[in-house]
């Protein structure tokens, strides 16, 4: 995939979460631990508020920020890779928080690498601060799957 302007980067990190929505909900049928499920579950609202958090963000951010270009810069196909993950029925929780840990890491680094590659001072700063945003609800999620436990 080709990502030319912030708007479409943004807007492409969102679909993604939506794919990870979409796994999630995938693998909540296929997992014998109801813990396990509950914890698919509360992943897939997760994503969709995420997702629809980032689309917000994209309909209220300045025209001068989200129409700021990033050099050519190609992605794995995301939607792809996640329609190609099986589990084992008896996956773990925490199994299930790596998996979660490791697809959001993709998308953060995909966040960061190209923040580098804007070409104004003002589009850089926005993605970066979206960046932190991301990693400070990446902690609360993982505290929160960490509270489950206790339950």
């Amino acid at each position: 995939m080709r990502i030319q302007q912030l708007q479409e980067l943004i807007e492409y990190v969102a679909a993604c979460r939506k794919d990870m929505a979409s796994l999630y909900q995938r693998l909540a049928q296929q997992a014998d631990s109801s813990r396990v499920t509950l914890m698919l579950e509360y992943l897939v609202t997760h994503e969709n508020e995420v997702s629809e958090k980032l689309l917000e963000y994209v309909a209220d951010a300045p025209d001068t920020v989200l129409q700021a270009w990033l050099k050519d810069f190609l992605f794995e196909d995301f939607k792809s890779n996640c329609e190609k993950i099986e589990i084992p029925a008896d996956i773990s929780e925490e199994q299930i928080l790596d998996l979660h840990l490791s697809l959001e890491n993709k998308l953060i680094g995909l966040l960061e690498e190209n923040a580098a590659r804007l070409g104004t001072k003002a589009a850089k700063q926005a993605l970066e601060q979206l960046i932190l945003v991301e990693k400070n609800r990446q902690k609360r999620l993982v505290h929160s799957t960490m509270r489950m436990d206790d339950i």
